[in-house]
């Protein structure tokens, strides 16, 4: 059987534009996202992805698959696909009563204001969407995440404070809100988390 599908590239580097690429794949009955990934890159080895099924590191394969978050190693491979990596959700701004963003601030107070959009100079909330991709792929994070910023107010430099790989879902929790901004319902949010979800089971895990 063939394929028509399109894949994301990027190349910074040589100074391209990113974009849609079109491939045509020959896959059989039960093939992947991940192992038609593999044979574009048999013909074409700039294509670049992760992947750590064979080294025990369920998840890495992680991306948008026709707009939703998927595992390449799970997803059936069929005509008409269109692959992306991992995209960060909108940038959230916390206005904080005199600065301070503390305990009480944080989870009990309606003071603070979430700006979303975030209302940044031209620019930077895609640096800083770029930045905190870099940095959990860096740390070998898989799934989901928020990773929290602060900005030097003279430098406009971003400097990353932390990363939460198991971010609350309340009322007042940041990633439901950037969620909602980009067009995703709370329903939707929590079932694109356990599409991408996977166990990591060593071997004589379970009794075996």
């Amino acid at each position: 059987m063939n394929a028509s599908i399109k894949v994301w590239r990027s190349d910074p580097e040589g100074g391209a534009q990113p974009g849609l690429v079109s491939y045509q794949v020959s896959y059989e009955e039960g093939d992947t996202v991940l192992q038609g990934l593999f044979s574009i890159y048999d013909n074409e080895e700039s294509v670049a992805f992760r992947y750590g099924c064979r080294f025990k590191r369920c998840g890495l394969c992680a991306m948008e698959v026709n707009g939703r978050p998927r595992l390449a190693c799970r997803t059936p491979m069929k005509d008409g696909l269109t692959v992306k990596p991992l995209r960060a959700l909108p940038v959230i701004r916390i206005m904080a009563p005199q600065g301070n963003y503390d305990y009480h601030n944080k989870y009990f107070s309606d003071e603070p204001k979430y700006l979303v959009p975030c209302q940044l100079p031209a620019g930077e909330e895609e640096a800083i969407q770029d930045l905190v991709l870099k940095a959990y792929r860096v740390l070998g994070c898989r799934g989901w995440g928020r990773l929290d910023i602060m900005i030097d107010a003279a430098t406009r430099r971003p400097s990353l404070l932390e990363i939460n790989t198991s971010p609350g879902m309340t009322g007042h929790s940041l990633v439901p809100m950037s969620a909602r901004a980009a067009g995703i319902s709370y329903e939707d949010l929590c079932l694109q988390v356990l599409a991408s979800a996977a166990l990591d089971q060593r071997k004589g895990a379970w009794g075996q």
